[in-house]
């Protein structure tokens, strides 16, 4: 297959990814009603990590005590970011849920100042400046108060954030599926743990929750982490940014069409902020550049 052909496939792989990424908010907002939210990670993080095992093994990978100790630290920010992002969503709407978690790629460049010293540019400030903005256009109330599951998703994002500097950093040479495999079974393992010690069985699991953990586990985890990896190889990184950024617009349409929720004036205009901010600070306006 011809060099042009491949790079459709990777912009289509990432494009689908962020749409099934965007459709599992309501997806999680439905399944939780049945099944606390340890549970539903823990299966859908061990459910990943056994679906994507059979992909590690075949794959000339030699795996020392490095991949461990990086995806085991992955898989404890992952799970911090994923449990805050699923307790928000609890309290929250699904299209707020998915717009507010999208604030991490505003975050990840102050946390690489912390991090590497790479002070952020102009276009980081503003695009954070811009963020705050839309998050008190969609979480405010008149008030001027925050919902508690606007609150948690918000450090979900933060935690989102940590966990892509601590992946830059784990990556490097190694193989990022054996990371995954990794990162996911580390993550499942502990959210298992967890949920046994803190949180009820689930109960009044119908067969639509099933299917929905279904669809969790192997398409919006295991799935679009392959779509992300195979997309991201074939396509630019400030192409794949933006890409990846509709996964919150996926998610307030699937929360309006889904999920009824009802999008006033105040709210899309917070969304369209956010989202402003976060193609800002991915892209830099790149884009507006002439060659």
């Amino acid at each position: 297959m011809n060099e042009k052909k491949m790079k459709n496939l990777g912009r289509l792989a990432l494009f689908s990814a962020a749409l099934l990424w965007g459709m599992s908010f309501v997806a999680m907002k439905n399944v939780l009603t049945s099944t606390p939210t340890l549970y539903v990670l823990a299966i859908r993080l061990c459910g990943a990590a056994l679906i994507l095992l059979p992909v590690c093994i075949c794959r000339p990978v030699k795996i020392d005590k490095s991949y461990f100790s990086g995806g085991v630290v992955m898989g404890v920010a992952l799970l911090l970011a994923y449990a805050f992002q699923t307790y928000g969503l609890n309290l929250t709407t699904p299209g707020k849920n998915a717009f507010l978690t999208s604030v991490y790629c505003v975050i990840v460049p102050f946390l690489y100042w912390a991090y590497n010293k790479s002070k952020p540019d102009k276009f980081n400030a503003i695009a954070a400046l811009i963020c705050i903005a839309g998050i008190g256009f969609i979480s405010l109330d008149d008030s001027l108060h925050i919902g508690a599951g606007d609150a948690l998703t918000i450090v979900c994002g933060l935690f989102f954030a940590l966990h892509i500097v601590i992946t830059a950093r784990a990556v490097g040479k190694r193989d990022p599926v054996a990371l995954a495999v990794i990162q996911f079974a580390s993550a499942g393992i502990l959210a298992l743990v967890c949920a046994l010690f803190f949180e009820p069985a689930p109960s009044g699991v119908t067969s639509t929750d099933v299917w929905t953990l279904v669809f969790l586990t192997v398409v919006s985890t295991a799935a679009c982490i392959l779509m992300q990896i195979f997309g991201q190889k074939y396509t630019p990184p400030s192409q794949a940014a933006v890409i990846m950024t509709f996964e919150s617009v996926f998610g307030a349409l699937s929360s309006a069409v889904l999920y009824n929720e009802a999008m006033t004036f105040r709210l899309v205009f917070g969304f369209a902020l956010t989202f402003a901010a976060v193609i800002i600070s991915e892209t830099k306006l790149g884009f507006l550049k002439r060659s």
